[in-house]
């Protein structure tokens, strides 16, 4: 089977760099599965988790907090404002943050607090926790 160099960079460093099978990832229009020699295109993404398939092992889940999805003949670049693999998640941190966001999208209703803001944070929140558990 074929394969494809998968980089996710952010501002401060490169999360990953490797070939793999196949990458799928949810795009702002909705979830896209790239294999090798997809059509070249360049997507927002949602703040979600992506999914990387490898033969002959395990998927691996990565964090990832927006950003855009370069697909090339040959290589996949994702550029995120933040990405973390599950071991480098710190939970407790994360929990902290959706019990903070929370808290401000509750009190959204009464003051002027932003609240797309909030919900992104929130959002964050619960996709490092869910990822930190796979």
């Amino acid at each position: 089977m074929s394969t494809f160099l998968l980089e996710i960079v952010t501002p401060e460093r490169k999360v990953y760099a490797e070939q793999v099978n196949m990458v799928v990832a949810k795009g702002v229009a909705g979830e896209l599965g790239i294999l090798p020699n997809h059509i070249p295109l360049v997507t927002p993404l949602k703040i979600s988790s992506i999914t990387v398939k490898k033969q002959g092992s395990k998927d691996e889940i990565i964090a990832v907090n927006g950003g855009f999805m370069e697909v090339r003949k040959d290589k996949v670049v994702i550029l995120a404002e933040s990405a973390e693999l599950p071991e480098q998640i710190d939970v407790d941190r994360a929990r902290a943050a959706k019990e903070r966001a929370e808290k401000r999208l509750a009190e959204s209703k009464q003051d002027n607090v932003d609240f797309k803001r909030a919900e992104a944070a929130l959002q964050r929140a619960l996709n490092r926790i869910s990822v930190s558990g796979k």
